[in-house]
């Protein structure tokens, strides 16, 4: 264990990377995975660890024949080393603040396919009152939008959220149910009186995050609950991959009744049972409590969040 001289001289001396390596690590959950997303070789990955762990003189992880388990002193790290990285990489964004004044720029990160009137109108309405700033939409998965703005890459996310997280704020942005549905090639496809009971053993198509621990669980749960026992023959992180399954024939699969109204509509999509639809999936507007905001990410935010002051949740929809 490090003395606490040592530990003092830590503070001054300590190579970042390897602070930003061990953060990565974490939120991988792997060694490989943090080496692929770095695009370092597994073992320069595992140096960095280890370098750390020896300056720190305490075990940070602990690893080996499958076994991944951060300790509770790698826990306190790793939220310290969040909080350090977010407000590095806003440094750009605060000294361009001292001399845009309204004007500035604004990161919003969010998940595909998003249709709502009230992103849309706030949007046009906010450009209208500060033409001076400027935006940039980065579309990504859930899991992707929550590490961004926990790590303060992203002035706000729109995205799905499964619980809160913790140091990060949110409001439901758009209230949204999903329905089963097939395309024109799968036998159910025009035939009406079906049941639920009829389903139970067809091929499945769904979101990756379809699991009882991700952020689409209300949709494993209904599937768990119905007793749905057909094989998982596609899944993606795409919405737009998810609809091109059904579409396609491989199986039978959930989408938000927004977005598949048009293709039902135009023929290549067939509503199934349950009609009141599987489940309401949120989704959510979140930003982080402790980020240092621009004038203009502050401005978007709260017109945003204004927007949706008064506006009940069940009429918040697309």
């Amino acid at each position: 264990m490090a003395s606490e001289k040592e530990l003092d001289r830590l503070g001054r001396e300590l190579d970042w990377n390897l602070l930003r390596t061990y953060m990565v690590i974490v939120q991988e959950g792997s060694i490989t995975g943090a080496a692929a997303r770095l695009f370092l070789t597994q073992p320069a990955v595992s140096l960095a660890l280890k370098r750390l762990e020896d300056r720190l003189g305490r075990r940070l992880i602990e690893r080996g024949h499958g076994r991944f388990r951060v300790t509770e002193v790698g826990d306190h790290i790793y939220r310290e080393v969040v909080e350090i990285f977010g407000t590095i990489s806003r440094f750009g964004v605060l000294v361009r603040d001292v001399r845009e004044e309204i004007s500035g720029h604004v990161r919003v990160v969010m998940t595909s396919r998003i249709q709502t009137r009230i992103l849309n109108e706030a949007l046009d309405e906010f450009h209208r009152l500060h033409p001076q700033v400027t935006f940039r939409i980065d579309v990504m998965v859930s899991t992707d939008v929550h590490v961004a703005v926990q790590q303060k890459i992203g002035s706000v996310g729109i995205c799905l959220l499964r619980e809160p997280i913790p140091g990060l704020e949110n409001e439901v942005l758009i209230h949204q149910t999903y329905r089963l549905y097939c395309g024109p090639q799968h036998r159910f496809f025009g035939r009406s009186g079906l049941e639920v009971g009829d389903l139970r053993h067809e091929d499945f198509v769904s979101f990756t995050s379809d699991q009882l621990d991700g952020e689409l669980s209300p949709l494993a749960v209904f599937r768990a609950k119905e007793g749905f026992a057909g094989r998982i023959v596609g899944s993606s992180a795409n919405l737009e991959e998810v609809r091109r399954m059904i579409v396609c024939g491989l199986g039978i699969g959930p989408l938000p009744e927004h977005i598949a109204a048009q293709d039902v509509a135009a023929g290549l999509l067939w509503e199934l049972p349950p009609y009141e639809g599987v489940a309401p999936v949120n989704i959510h507007l979140i930003w982080n409590r402790s980020a240092k905001f621009n004038r203009a990410e502050k401005a978007f935010l709260d017109y945003l969040r204004g927007k949706l002051a008064d506006l009940p949740i069940s009429d918040r929809r697309p």
